[in-house]
């Protein structure tokens, strides 16, 4: 099993990554779907 807990990585789009990957994996180990989707940090309210 991989845990995000102490890795260290490169930038920020690894660690993204990594979590993308670790949030699929419970998923099928826990046989429900997951869904990605963006939120849109620069509009404002």
């Amino acid at each position: 099993m991989n845990y995000l807990s102490g890795q260290m990585f490169d930038d920020k789009l690894d660690l993204a990554y990594a979590v993308i990957d670790g949030i699929q994996a419970r998923g099928e180990k826990g046989n429900y779907s997951t869904e990605r989707f963006k939120f849109y940090s620069n509009q404002t309210a």
